[in-house]
């Protein structure tokens, strides 16, 4: 299913504005500590022990790109929710899954 741009930019800004939410709502329970930076479409995720995750919009693929530790994920909008394009996984729950493994405490990304 393509987007058009204006719809392409509009749910990736709006799965990066709301992975900021979360974390900011994170911080107010004091459950973890994850500094956000945000650079356009860029958002960098500084985890506890100095790793990083990083959110990146591809505007010309249509595509979120996800870089954490457990390796790079590309991710495309399947109608309902971005998907990753190799093995089919959800993107609120591979980077719960990564957010964890990265923090060391469990982390559930409801987007």
């Amino acid at each position: 299913m393509s987007l058009s741009d204006a719809e392409y930019h509009a749910k990736a800004h709006a799965l990066l504005a709301a992975v900021e939410t979360q974390i900011d709502a994170w911080l107010e329970a004091d459950l973890v500590d994850i500094d956000t930076h945000r650079t356009g479409g860029l958002l960098e995720l500084s985890l506890p022990g100095g790793s990083k995750i990083v959110l990146n919009t591809q505007p010309p693929l249509q595509e979120i790109w996800m870089a954490a530790r457990a390796g790079g994920y590309h991710f495309k909008w399947q109608g309902e929710a971005w998907v990753d394009t190799r093995e089919g996984h959800e993107f609120g729950a591979l980077l719960s899954r990564c957010a964890s493994e990265q923090a060391g405490v469990a982390l559930s990304f409801k987007l």
